[in-house]
């Protein structure tokens, strides 16, 4: 399925699983912790400036958002592991993002974002854990692969075969919002999966 990304509007913003918009269409959604890009790299795979907010504020958005994207939906999750959120707002996000993933949707991919620079968190460990234990379909988007030099970047390359041990089966693509490094390739594959 050819995918027209310039044809892109925001659709609803999510507090609670019950506002959660009808199951109608395809849905691809993006899951990381805060900071890590998620809402830019929607932007660079929308060619739009800042159609997905971009937070100054890591932790900020509590929210699961929709973007219809042609004829599907792109969901941004929450971001989770920011240290200083509450325990109240821990409980909030964990509830939203189960409850998204539990309620029958047309789920068909999961776009897990890691920062390439870092050692996958222990966070983003357990949602790749829980990706897999849940069936779910996903890849691994390493994202601010501009900030690395060559020599940086084939050491995390190297790093990530033992940090990722029992992952070497998911796909990984090593991403740039700034430059748009690695885009064309995960367009292509977003496509790919819907014509599966």
């Amino acid at each position: 399925m050819k995918i027209n990304y310039n044809k892109a509007e925001f659709f609803t913003s999510c507090g609670l699983t019950k506002q959660l918009p009808a199951p109608d269409r395809a849905e691809i959604a993006f899951s990381g912790r805060s900071n890590v890009g998620k809402s830019s790299l929607i932007n660079k795979l929308l060619n739009r400036k800042s159609l997905a907010r971009v937070s100054g504020v890591p932790g900020k958005t509590i929210t699961v958002n929709f973007y219809t994207v042609d004829e599907i939906y792109f969901v941004d999750l929450p971001g989770y592991g920011y240290a200083k959120a509450s325990r109240d707002e821990q409980r909030r996000w964990s509830g939203l993002v189960d409850g998204y993933f539990a309620a029958p949707r047309g789920l068909r991919l999961v776009v897990q974002l890691i920062d390439f620079r870092h050692k996958p968190s222990a966070d983003d460990m357990m949602m790749l854990d829980y990706l897999r234990r849940s069936g779910r379909d996903f890849i691994i988007a390493l994202t601010k692969a501009d900030k690395l030099k060559k020599t940086e970047r084939e050491k995390r390359r190297a790093a990530l075969v033992t940090e990722l041990a029992g992952y070497e089966d998911i796909k990984k693509f090593e991403l740039s919002s700034q430059n748009g490094e690695g885009i064309d390739e995960l367009k292509a594959y977003l496509e790919s999966v819907l014509d599966a």
